[in-house]
């Protein structure tokens, strides 16, 4: 890949726990067909990378693994950090965050942290944007900002930590609206990337990346050419680039990045082992509760379903007798105040 090209393409990086959607994101992105298409918890096992057109713009996008989760192994978190900043050298444009509004945000706000500790504050404020996903479960009438402001302090947060760059590129508008939100998340990437005054994303890390890749792209064309000199395909004293086309150095280049894995990544300080051991039951157990309660509404109406929540989250919290007398009360004014809030609109 020449240093054109590089500059040319928007690099980004897709990440997301498991049932936050980030390998639709990247089909969406890439107008590529899925084929897990509808497996929401479909769990992404290697970083992968994609290349191609969206929005006029040539894009590659990066997947990784949710290796910011407490469940996954040290050597294997430090692999696929390794991976992913390797396959979207010399660096990205832009970290999207796959967020599920139905959930709680207590997993992307540790990403988050985790992104600062690894990459800089500049990571997290300057280049990474809210990728909202299960956007479904709203209102058909309730826009997405709506939501955040009155019902999830939670997300509205994250969006906060990004600089307020946040975006959705699930729509009810069919295969078009698909394309108009795609081509909208690009221009609010090349925004952000204007912004920071950079061509891309760097630091240390992906410094690091990128010269060991370099090194790795020559130790590659070196190999070939030895045994290219035995047939005498090409003098000996040409440079290692040389009589290498511009299709065949790309496919070396992916090679080399690929064989990046052991990256001067420090995961014992970014991830304390008391961070990630099972001493404190609490964060699983309202985890738990919450997804109960979440999949209980999805059998009530649209309507009464995030007022139901809301009053069922009061009861849980407050505890006691008291605390359900006054989780139903909220509950049942909050639908009150959605009835009469559709009626006036009528």
């Amino acid at each position: 890949m020449s240093a054109s090209a590089s500059q040319s393409e928007l690099r980004l990086v897709v990440l997301g726990q498991t049932g936050a959607r980030p390998r639709s994101a990247v089909c969406t992105i890439l107008g590529l067909q899925d084929p897990q298409q509808g497996a929401d918890d479909a769990v992404i096992q290697e970083c992968s990378k994609h290349r191609g057109e969206a929005a006029g713009r040539q894009v590659v996008v990066v997947s990784s693994p949710a290796w910011f989760g407490s469940d996954c192994d040290p050597e294997e978190r430090k692999r696929h950090i390794s991976s992913f900043i390797a396959l979207s050298s010399p660096g990205p444009h832009a970290f999207l965050l796959c967020v599920p509004v139905n959930q709680p945000a207590e997993g992307e706000a540790k990403a988050l942290d985790v992104l600062k500790e690894l990459f800089g504050s500049s990571a997290v404020s300057t280049n990474t944007i809210i990728l909202f996903t299960h956007t479904e479960e709203l209102d058909e009438d309730e826009p997405l900002e709506e939501y955040l402001v009155t019902w999830r302090k939670d997300l509205q947060e994250l969006v906060e930590r990004c600089g307020h760059r946040y975006h959705t590129l699930e729509t009810r508008s069919g295969e078009q609206g698909e394309r108009k939100a795609v081509e909208e998340l690009l221009e609010k990437v090349e925004q952000a990337v204007a912004e920071s005054g950079m061509q891309h994303f760097s630091c240390p890390l992906y410094q690091e990346a990128e010269e060991r890749v370099r090194e790795r792209q020559e130790e590659i064309v070196r190999q070939r050419r030895g045994k290219e000199l035995n047939g005498q395909l090409s003098p000996p004293d040409s440079p290692p680039e040389e009589n290498v086309t511009e299709e065949e150095m790309e496919a070396v280049r992916e090679e080399a990045e690929r064989s990046v894995d052991d990256l001067n990544v420090d995961v014992d300080s970014i991830f304390p082992s008391a961070s990630i051991s099972p001493s404190s039951p609490a964060p699983s157990f309202l985890w738990s509760l919450w997804e109960k309660l979440t999949g209980w509404m999805t059998w009530l109406p649209t309507v009464v379903r995030r007022e139901a929540l809301l009053g069922a989250l009061v009861g849980l919290f407050v505890g006691g007798p008291f605390g359900g007398m006054m989780g139903a009360t909220v509950g049942s004014v909050a639908t009150e105040v959605k009835r009469r809030k559709t009626q006036k609109t009528k």
